[in-house]
Formats: structure tokens, C-alpha cells, sequence
């Protein structure tokens, strides 16, 4: 008995208890209604894409047509098909080069320290606060005199823009990068050096093979903003064959005549890429952000 009376008595959690149902009831109601708002730009462009010309108007924005048509969005894609394909052609190899130049920046500023790393890497930063409109002539001039040197077409052409989106996407890739290798094990860098491996070969063989989540953050994160930027397009490209899209769904705007109903298809047309990124990929986008928030 004695011996029993020293044992301490084991503590016992009591299970939490489950919230009631009207609790989730109206946590569920409030998330519908925030959905419903949000999507309210998208519902006007749909509606407003698949009324005629007569029937669109302001004052009937919000009303769904009388008869659904999609003329308006086979005028639009037959004015934006050219557009569209300029889109492409930039946002591919802008998102893959800006990617891997991103992820060698932040796996040597995060696992190979060297003298002046430490004010290299805030520098490098300072590129994401530079506003796009203070840099537009020296670009403009800079893009000319490199493209006559190098005897390349830089400006007005989509390999010049896509230079530019490179250039301006380094900054926020190589953050990107660089707090998600902080996450690594430094045993596995340690590990390949060891093993004779250098700075090459550890980056292919062991960092590379663990920074999908990075690059899916990073290839999303891009992807939309080359997608969607409109001042160095209609700045740079100024040849109409050469256009992206966002630059000729501005081109749509009559100077007469204003067709809402092309525009509102063109607008989801042009968002649909997007649109679909992050529908289908946006849980990876998340899962991705997360996971080098714990260190760097």
C-alpha cells in the first residue's frame, strides 16, 4: 500500500471537445459569401462576354443576357490569337531562365558563404523596390545600343522583353531560393563535399533534387507576373506584331465605339491562363511558400 501511494497519479487530458455545428455553420456561410465576392469580377465578364452588342450596357452590367452567344468571344480570341501566342513565346523562356538563375543564386548566398555575401544579397534586393517607371528611358537606350552591338533586335521585339523580365525577376527568385536552401540540412552540403563533390556538383546531385516546392512557387510566381504586366510590354514592344497580350486587349478599346461585351470576353480570355494556375496548381503554391518559412 505504501508503495502504491507513492506512484504519482498519471494526469489525464481531457479530449477537446468538438465545436458545436452552428459554429462551422457560419464560419462555412462567411468563407461562400468572401468566395462569392471575389469571383463578382469574373461573373461580369462572363455575362457581359455572352450578350450581343446591343444588349450590353453599364447600367446592365449585372443582368444576365436574354440569349447566350458566343460571338463575342470568337471576335475576341480572333483579335487576341496573335497576342496570345506572343504571350507564350515570353512567359516560357522569361519563367525558366529567371527560375535557375534564381535557384544558383540562392543555393550559393545560402550554403556557400563568402567575403561580402552579406551586403551582396541585400543589394540584390534593392532591385525588387527600383519602380518600373524610373528606369524606362535608360532601359529603352540601354536595350537599343546593346541590341546594335551585340547586332541583335532587343527592342520592340519579344526576346528584348523577355531580357527584361529576366533581369527584374532575379531579385524576388533569388529571396525566394535563398530562404528555402536556409531550410536544408548543411550536414547534406558537408555530406557532398566529402564525397569530392564541388559547388557544381552538389547544387545538381543534392540541392537541385530537393527544391521542387521552391521552383513551383517560384514558376507561379513568375508565370503570373510576366503574364500580366502591361508598362514595359506596350513600352517596349512597340511593333503590334510583336505585342503581348495584355498590351492588344488594351488595343481593343474602340476609339468610337466601345464593344463591352469583345472586351469583357478578351479580359477572360487573357486571365484564363492564370486563372487555371492557380485553380489547379494553387494548393502547391502554398505548400511551397511554406516550406522554407521556418528558417533564413
Amino acid at each position: 500500500m505504501a508503495q502504491q501511494a507513492a506512484i504519482p497519479a498519471i494526469a489525464t487530458v481531457a479530449p477537446a471537445r468538438p465545436r458545436p455545428r452552428w459554429v462551422r455553420l457560419v464560419v462555412y456561410a462567411t468563407l461562400t459569401l468572401f468566395a462569392l465576392f471575389y469571383l463578382l469580377p469574373v461573373y461580369v465578364l462572363m455575362i457581359n462576354g455572352l450578350k450581343s452588342f446591343q444588349e450590353v450596357s453599364l447600367s446592365r452590367m449585372w443582368v444576365l443576357p436574354s440569349s447566350f452567344s458566343l460571338d463575342s468571344f470568337a471576335k475576341a480570341y480572333g483579335k487576341l490569337a496573335p497576342n496570345f501566342a506572343n504571350s507564350v513565346r515570353l512567359v516560357i523562356p522569361a519563367t525558366l531562365v529567371t527560375a535557375l538563375l534564381g535557384s544558383v543564386n540562392g543555393y550559393i548566398l545560402a550554403k556557400w558563404k563568402f567575403r561580402g555575401a552579406d551586403l551582396l544579397f541585400p543589394l540584390l534586393l534593392f532591385g525588387m523596390f527600383i519602380p518600373y517607371q524610373s528606369v524606362l528611358i535608360p532601359l529603352v537606350q540601354f536595350l537599343q545600343r546593346a541590341g546594335d552591338a551585340l547586332g541583335l533586335s532587343l527592342y520592340g521585339t519579344i526576346p528584348g522583353l523577355a531580357l527584361v523580365h529576366i533581369v527584374y525577376g532575379i531579385p524576388i527568385t533569388t529571396l525566394i531560393f535563398r530562404n528555402y536552401y536556409a531550410s536544408v540540412p548543411t550536414e547534406l552540403i558537408e555530406a557532398g563535399r566529402i564525397d569530392g563533390a564541388g559547388l557544381a556538383g552538389i547544387y545538381r546531385h543534392v540541392v537541385l533534387p530537393l527544391s521542387l516546392p521552391a521552383f513551383v512557387v517560384v514558376l507561379i510566381w513568375q508565370f503570373t507576373a510576366v503574364w500580366n504586366e502591361f508598362l514595359f510590354a506596350v513600352v517596349i514592344t512597340n511593333n503590334p506584331a510583336q505585342q503581348p497580350i495584355t498590351v492588344a486587349l488594351q488595343n481593343l478599346a474602340g476609339s468610337q465605339i466601345v464593344e463591352w461585351n469583345v472586351q469583357m470576353a478578351g479580359a477572360l480570355l487573357a486571365a484564363l491562363p492564370t486563372l487555371l494556375v492557380y485553380v489547379f496548381l494553387g494548393r502547391y503554391f502554398l505548400r511551397g511558400l511554406l516550406a522554407g518559412a521556418l528558417k533564413g
